[in-house]
């Protein structure tokens, strides 16, 4: 997904684009907006990306687009399922800081002004993170959890990867870096893993902070572990390959 390299002005306090890939979370989507509405002061859109007309998170989000004009459907043009939603999702972007959010409630909102500053002042990525001094995760399957810890604090004290939490999804990337990739996960939500180990392996600055990550309130968990573990290894090892030496 390699595009035309663009260059954001950081000094001109860009637009925040929030993404949000949804597969029925309509019982979800009001307290999603209401729960944005509440935490996020900065100027934003908040692109609702959903795969099929018949996702019952539509109608609602329509109710909403139509008393606020941040509120942006954008259906999935690459094919079903939440990583072609997110790679949509990333295409759909033109410039500037890219969120990316669950429609599940999982995700502490609270942190999101902090995570734009940061981005202001030359993060190329910033990543909440549930595994650092002063973060949470409530709740989830036990297994999975400890899954993610190990792989995030294992990269962190072996490799030096500037995040306890590599798996974490909840994250605010520089579009102009993404423009510069060729995404290659096959799986789903471990392309958050592949565009942070390629920043760190292309010295790019990836700043952490601390964050609470609480199991959904409704609806199904869409995360296939068994599926996509290995996808999950293969950006893991490939974190111990060369670092390019370059000036921040």
């Amino acid at each position: 997904m390699k595009q035309k390299l663009t260059k954001t002005n950081r000094n001109n306090n860009p637009l925040l684009n929030i993404i949000t890939p949804v597969f029925n979370e309509g019982a979800n989507f009001p307290r999603l907006y209401e729960t944005v509405k509440k935490n996020i002061k900065i100027p934003h859109k908040l692109i609702v990306v959903y795969d099929f007309d018949e996702d019952d998170t539509v109608p609602v989000a329509k109710k909403y687009r139509r008393k606020d004009r941040s509120v942006v459907l954008h259906k999935n043009i690459k094919g079903r399922g939440v990583l072609n939603a997110l790679l949509s999702g990333f295409e759909f972007v033109k410039e500037g800081p890219v969120l990316v959010i669950m429609g599940d409630l999982s995700d502490d909102l609270k942190i999101v002004d902090r995570m734009y500053r940061e981005y202001i002042n030359g993060a190329t990525i910033v990543c909440p993170s549930r595994y650092v001094k002063g973060g949470k995760e409530l709740g989830g399957p036990l297994f999975k959890r400890t899954l993610s810890k190990v792989a995030g604090t294992s990269l962190y004290y072996l490799r030096g990867v500037p995040t306890h939490d590599i798996t974490n999804n909840f994250r605010l990337y520089d579009k102009d870096y993404i423009n510069t990739l060729d995404i290659e996960s096959t799986g789903g939500f471990e392309v958050a893993m592949e565009i942070t180990i390629k920043a760190f392996r292309d010295g790019k600055k990836i700043v952490e902070l601390p964050t609470t990550w609480v199991d959904r309130t409704a609806g199904e968990a869409k995360f296939k572990l068994w599926k996509w573990l290995p996808s999950y290894l293969r950006w893991y090892f490939f974190a111990f390959g060369p670092v390019k030496k370059t000036k921040q």
